[in-house]
């Protein structure tokens, strides 16, 4: 219980610095995100956490070939 609480506290501010998405969404995506991390154990966690980081690294990149050519 009070991982749910402290995984949409989470969210929410993850959603206060992320444009397009309210408050209340962020509070979801929390609850879930943790739901399906906590379903997944701990094979599922590191294969989400490599999956985040992938796409990190291909954002960043995408993003400094936009300002390179512009």
């Amino acid at each position: 219980m009070i991982g749910k609480i402290v995984s949409a506290v989470v969210g929410k501010k993850i959603a206060e610095r992320t444009s397009g998405m309210s408050e209340g969404t962020g509070a979801l995506i929390g609850v879930a995100a943790a739901t399906v991390l906590r379903r997944l154990g701990p094979v599922g966690f590191v294969a989400a956490a490599t999956g985040g980081l992938l796409a990190k690294r291909y954002i960043a990149k995408r993003q400094a070939r936009r300002t390179s050519v512009a």
